[in-house]
C-alpha cells in the first residue's frame, strides 16, 4: 500500500491514458478526467499566485462537487492543509474555526460566487497564527473540525500518509475499481467526504455527487442512487433505515440492483438494522466501518454476515491496513495503563499509520487524546490516539461497546447507555431509539424515546428489555417520537433528548 504517493500523480496518470473518462457526474453533467486535471492545474496555480503554499491552512467553504476535490487535490499538490467550513454555520463559529485553525487563507467556490474562479482572500495579519501539530515532522494535509463534548469545536490534523493509507485501505478493502461508481454524499464538514470524493479517482472510478437539497429527502436519495447505478454508497444508520424502507417498497423488481457495497458509519449498527438491509438488498454486501476523524477516518471494516443477526452489537470488524488497536484498562492505584484481557472490556486506542498529529491551536486538547506510543517501539508515528470508546477484542476483532462518556449511574448502577439501545432496537416494532437520562428532583431515571408507526405498550417494551437486560437497565419511562433528532451528519443528537422529557409516560 503506498502510503507516500498523491492522488495527484494518481489522477494525472488517469488523466493521460483516459482523458474522455467520467471522473464526476453533477446533476445532468459530466466531467471527464481530463478536463478535471487541467482544472486542478487551474486552481493550482490561481492558489499560488496568491501566494499559497507549503504549511498554509487554507479554509474553503462551498458546496460539494468536483471543485471540492479538485481544490483538495491542488493543495496537495502545493502541501499547504485543506479546512473544510460549512457555510451554515453561524458566523461566530465560523470565525473562532477560522482563528484556531490558523488559517491564512479563505477560499469560497460554487454556485453562490459569482464567475467562474473560486474567491481567494488572505485572512488574518499571520502574526498569531496557531502552528499546525506535525508542521516539519510529517505532512499535514487536512484539518477537520469536530464537535466536542464541552460544544467547542477541535480540529483534527491528519496528516498526508494517513490520509493515503485510508484511501488505499478503502479501494483494497472493497475492491474498488474503474468500473465503481461511488456516492458522493457525505457534509463536507464530516471525514468521510474525503475518501468519498477521493479514492475513486485513485483507480479511475466514477463520484456521483448528490447535492444538499436531494439529501434532504431520501427517496430523492434512492431515486439518485438507482438512476446513476451507484455502486458504493456510504451513510449513517438513520439514513439507511430509510433508505431500506424505501427499498421495501419496490415489488416489481430488484431495488439499487447495481449496489456492490453499502457501508454503515458514523453511529452504531444495530443487528436489527443490519438484518432489514441483508433482506431487502441481498445482492449488495454490508460493510460495519468504525473510526475517528483523529485517524484519518475508518480504522476497521467488517462485513456484515447472517451469522452476526443473532448478537446483540455487532463487531466493526478488523483493523484496515497499517492500523494497530489496543484495549487497555486503566489502573487507578498505580495511574497505569494495562492490556485487557480477552474477551474483557476496556478503552479503545488506535496507533500506526493512522493516526493523526493532534488538534490545531488546541495543545491542552491533544495532550489529553494523543499519548506516546509506549506499546510499539517502531511505530511509524511515535503516537497513540486515546478514542474515548468502550470496545472488546475477540477472534471476531473489535467489538465497539459505546462512549465512555455516556455511562452513567442510575441508583447507584453504571449503566451504558448503548446497551440499552441494542436490545430496544430489536423490538420487531421499534424504527430507531435513544436513551437519556431524566434528573427528576435529583433522581436520575432512564428515559427511553422510541421512533414506532402507533404508540406502543409501556409494558411490551420493558418485557423485551426485561428478557435481556437487568432490571435496573429497563427504563421507567417512555417517550414516542414521529423521528429522532439529529445533527447535520445525520447521527442521532442525544444532546436534544431531554428536551423532550415534558411528553414522557409516567411509569
Amino acid at each position: 500500500m503506498d502510503t507516500n504517493g498523491r492522488i495527484l500523480d494518481a489522477v494525472r496518470t488517469v488523466a493521460e491514458e483516459h482523458p474522455e473518462r467520467v471522473a464526476f457526474v453533477e446533476d445532468e453533467d459530466a466531467v471527464a478526467y481530463g478536463p478535471f486535471f487541467e482544472r486542478v492545474l487551474e486552481l493550482r496555480a490561481l492558489l499560488a499566485g496568491r501566494g499559497c503554499g507549503a504549511g498554509d491552512v487554507v479554509a474553503c467553504t462551498g458546496v460539494r462537487g468536483s471543485e471540492t476535490a479538485a481544490l483538495f487535490i491542488a493543495l496537495e499538490d502545493l502541501d499547504a492543509v485543506y479546512l473544510p467550513v460549512d457555510p451554515a454555520w453561524p458566523a461566530a463559529r465560523v470565525a473562532d474555526v477560522l482563528r484556531r485553525g490558523g488559517s491564512r487563507f479563505v477560499v469560497e467556490y460554487g454556485r453562490d460566487v459569482p464567475g467562474t474562479q473560486p474567491s481567494v482572500r488572505a485572512h488574518g495579519s499571520g502574526a498569531d497564527r496557531a502552528s499546525v501539530p506535525g508542521a516539519g515532522e510529517g505532512e499535514p494535509r487536512y484539518v477537520i473540525f469536530t464537535s466536542g463534548s464541552t460544544g467547542r469545536p477541535k480540529g483534527a490534523v491528519v496528516d498526508q500518509t494517513g490520509l493515503m493509507n485510508h484511501l488505499w485501505a478503502k479501494v483494497h478493502d472493497l475492491g474498488l475499481t474503474a468500473d465503481d461508481t461511488v456516492a458522493f454524499t457525505a457534509p463536507l464538514v464530516f471525514d468521510i467526504s474525503v475518501w468519498q470524493m477521493l479514492a475513486p479517482l485513485l483507480v479511475g472510478g466514477k463520484v456521483v455527487v448528490l447535492p444538499d437539497e436531494v439529501m434532504l429527502f431520501p427517496r430523492r436519495i434512492f431515486r439518485t442512487l438507482e438512476r446513476r447505478e451507484v455502486t458504493v454508497a456510504e451513510v449513517v444508520p438513520s439514513l439507511a433505515t430509510a433508505l431500506v424502507q424505501e427499498a421495501g417498497r419496490i415489488t416489481d423488481r430488484t431495488p439499487l440492483s447495481a449496489l456492490r457495497w453499502l457501508i454503515s458509519t458514523g453511529e452504531e449498527l444495530v443487528p436489527s438494522l443490519a438484518e432489514r438491509i441483508l433482506t431487502v438488498l441481498p445482492h449488495a454486501r454490508l460493510l460495519n466501518a468504525y473510526g475517528p476523524t483523529e485517524c484519518s477516518d475508518d480504522v476497521t471494516h467488517h462485513v456484515v454476515t447472517a451469522a452476526d443477526l443473532g448478537r446483540n452489537r455487532l463487531p466493526v470488524g478488523q483493523p484496515i491496513a497499517n492500523a494497530v488497536l489496543y484495549v487497555l484498562v486503566h489502573d487507578l492505584d498505580t495511574d497505569s495503563w494495562d492490556a485487557a484481557e480477552p474477551g474483557r472490556a476496556g478503552e479503545l486506542f488506535v496507533g500506526g499509520v493512522p493516526v493523526g498529529h493532534g488538534y490545531v491551536g488546541d495543545a491542552a486538547a491533544t495532550s489529553g487524546a494523543f499519548y506516546r506510543d509506549t506499546l510499539d517501539h517502531g511505530s511509524p508515528t511515535g503516537r497513540l490516539y486515546r478514542t474515548g470508546d468502550l470496545a472488546r477484542i475477540d477472534e471476531d476483532g473489535v467489538h465497539y461497546l459505546g462512549r465512555t462518556d455516556r455511562q452513567v449511574k442510575v441508583g447507584g448502577v453504571r449503566i451504558e447507555l448503548g446497551e440499552i439501545e441494542a436490545v430496544l432496537s430489536r423490538h420487531p416494532r421499534v424504527e430507531g431509539c435513544a436513551v437519556s437520562v431524566a434528573d427528576d428532583a435529583g433522581r436520575p431515571e432512564l428515559v427511553a424515546h422510541y421512533v414506532a408507526p402507533e404508540e406502543l405498550r409501556t409494558d411490551d417494551l420493558r418485557a423485551h428489555l426485561s428478557a435481556a437486560l437487568p432490571a435496573d437497565m429497563v427504563p421507567k419511562r417512555w417517550v414516542r417520537l414521529s423521528a429522532l433528532p439529529l445533527t447535520g451528519n445525520g447521527k442521532v443528537d442525544h444532546r436534544s433528548l431531554p428536551g423532550r422529557q415534558d411528553r414522557a409516560e409516567a411509569p
